[in-house]
């Protein structure tokens, strides 16, 4: 990010910020009738009883503070294009769609993009990367919308430059409408880490290298696109192992289990995270966290398009990173990392065929520090002092919460639809429920206006 972005960004929060709630959740610990003490939006303190002096006061005694939700996998351009082959596969549910994404432009990202990061902000997450990949011929402009969204509305935000190569012509599964050229994707994504990559504590936005998938993009693109971000110090993301379908084509195409080719091409390591990472044996579980490899799993995705169900306590039980996803609104209608983590919470027990598989706390901790480290955050996560006053605020005296003995437990086994309060960057961004930072009304005229047109 430019100098001016940062001045910009502090200029919007208050300098020093108390926030109280009925339970303070830290990560770590819970703190009845607990504070957290904010300086340019980073927690200096937390504790009880008497809280410091601030400049701005949140009071929320019916709510459960906790670590801003962290969002690790996304496609905020598929708010426009949601409730497409509702019944497919995945490999029909792309097909179908390619073509509509091929209409895509720099607006249309624009008004989906803010209609997906409202809709996240409101659900509590204050952190979110976002994997863009469609790039049309002839629409410039797409990227630098994705990350003026962010910066209007308040999110702290990892948009990754990605990229489809391998279009149908050449043995893909991508029509040859939406590819681009190795040597142009690798000269835009540079362009775009010198332009708004910002390495920074308390950073407001990270650029990530980020290759489509391996049915999707040619071996070479995958090992320069790996160099490229190391260059840089960029971290890397890409689609692994997410249907049998995938397995296939790698095994009859490069010979390889989708994990294999990873390792080939050189994309593990604790600067990579893949998405899903469903279809992995007992040898690749244990060689994903070895590696300290991220995955983002992304259970209502998963569920929706019958992939799969990934293996997170397995995973969590290896010691790897395991974040939460709500990947692209296409492929899920929502974007609630609250619903992620209770839909995480189920799909481990029903896979375990166990209730002891997953708990509410590890769930959250998915939701919390487990995409923060996916995303190379070690500021982000928790709440503590030194770390980024990034908070989310949920009722625990509303309808579906009144009453439920252990709150962080019935939030989620209840997920909430909405957020109280949310916090980014020590500025509040939704209070009461509502969006602080942009008109929703508004929001939601445009992105149905922006469906419309390109449906």
């Amino acid at each position: 990010m430019t100098l001016r972005g940062r001045e910009d960004a502090r200029s919007l929060r208050p300098r020093t910020l108390v926030l109280k709630a009925g339970l303070l959740w830290t990560g770590t610990e819970e703190i009845e009738g607990g504070w957290l003490f904010a300086r340019d939006g980073f927690v200096e303190q937390v504790g009880s009883g008497q809280a410091p002096h601030a400049d701005d006061v949140i009071d929320e005694p019916n709510c459960v503070a906790m670590p801003g939700l962290v969002n690790a996998h996304d496609h905020m351009y598929q708010w426009a294009t949601r409730g497409y082959a509702p019944d497919g596969t995945l490999f029909e549910w792309l097909r179908a769609l390619y073509p509509v994404w091929a209409r895509i432009d720099a607006d249309t990202v624009r008004v989906a993009s803010r209609a997906a990061m409202a809709k996240l902000l409101l659900s509590g997450c204050t952190l979110s990367t976002d994997h863009h990949y469609v790039f049309p011929h002839g629409k410039p402009g797409i990227f630098e919308a994705l990350v003026e969204s962010a910066r209007e509305l308040g999110i702290r935000f990892h948009p990754c430059r990605g990229s489809m190569s391998l279009g149908e012509s050449k043995g893909g599964l991508p029509p040859d409408s939406v590819v681009e050229e190795h040597d142009a994707i690798l000269a835009d994504t540079e362009a775009m880490i010198m332009r708004y990559d910002d390495h920074e504590t308390g950073s407001m936005c990270r650029v990530v290298v980020a290759p489509c998938s391996p049915f999707s993009v040619t071996p070479e693109l995958m090992r320069d696109s790996a160099a490229l971000a190391r260059k840089h110090g960029s971290r890397l993301h890409t689609h692994v192992a997410e249907t049998l379908d995938e397995e296939t084509f790698c095994i009859e195409k490069f010979g390889m289990r989708p994990h294999e080719l990873m390792e080939d091409l050189g994309w593990t390591g604790d600067d990579v995270w893949y998405a899903h990472g469903i279809h992995l044996n007992d040898a690749e579980v244990s060689r994903v966290a070895e590696l300290e490899t991220g995955i983002a799993h992304c259970p209502s995705s998963n569920m929706r398009l019958g992939a799969g169900t990934c293996r997170v306590a397995d995973l969590v039980r290896a010691g790897a990173r395991v974040g939460l996803g709500v990947d692209g609104s296409a492929s899920n209608e929502d974007a609630n990392l609250a619903m992620e983590a209770h839909q995480a919470l189920l799909l481990a027990r029903v896979h375990a065929e166990s209730p002891q598989a997953l708990d509410a706390r590890a769930a959250w901790r998915l939701a919390t520090r487990g995409g923060a480290q996916c995303l190379g955050r070690e500021d982000c996560g928790s709440l503590q002092a030194g770390k980024c006053a990034d908070v989310a605020c949920f009722r625990i005296d509303d309808l579906a919460h009144a009453g439920i003995k252990d709150p962080l437990a019935g939030l989620a086994l209840a997920p909430p639809s909405r957020a109280q309060t949310v916090v980014v960057n020590g500025r509040v961004v939704v209070r009461g429920a509502r969006l602080l930072t942009a008109d929703e009304g508004e929001i939601t005229r445009e992105i149905a206006a922006v469906a419309r047109r390109i449906g």
